[in-house]
């Protein structure tokens, strides 16, 4: 599988490989990149997506379907700008809870079952 990941672009990851990814075992790293803060009765921010393993050996970055423009292939960070963006994408994704960091640097891991099992994590 490891081999498979490195014919992607370095480091990152497409939306249907984060899914196969995080259904194998991986883990999500949850990063906001800008404070949370309030309008409304919508919460605000920037977040980004990294897939991990527990080792931290491998880690590559949630990125959209890249899109031809001109002659090469645009790739884009996938940023979440309100938690109700973030909590749809992660519970389309096969996740039961959430946890989200509201200050810009906080980090939190989220797995898919509650403890995965030390062969789905490689």
């Amino acid at each position: 599988m490891e081999s498979e990941l490195n014919k992607e672009a370095p480091n990152v990851v497409t939306e249907p490989r984060f899914r196969k990814l995080i259904a194998s075992g991986y883990l999500a790293e949850v990063v906001c990149q800008v404070a949370a803060y309030r309008k409304a009765s919508v919460w605000y921010g920037e977040w980004i997506i990294r897939v991990v393993n527990s080792e931290g050996t491998f880690e590559k970055l949630l990125v959209t379907t890249p899109r031809r423009v001109d002659d090469m292939d645009e790739i884009k960070v996938r940023v979440f700008k309100t938690i109700n963006g973030l909590s749809s994408f992660m519970h389309e994704a096969g996740f039961a809870h959430l946890d989200i960091p509201f200050f810009s640097g906080g980090r939190t891991i989220q797995s898919v079952s509650e403890k995965p099992s030390k062969e789905n994590r490689s």
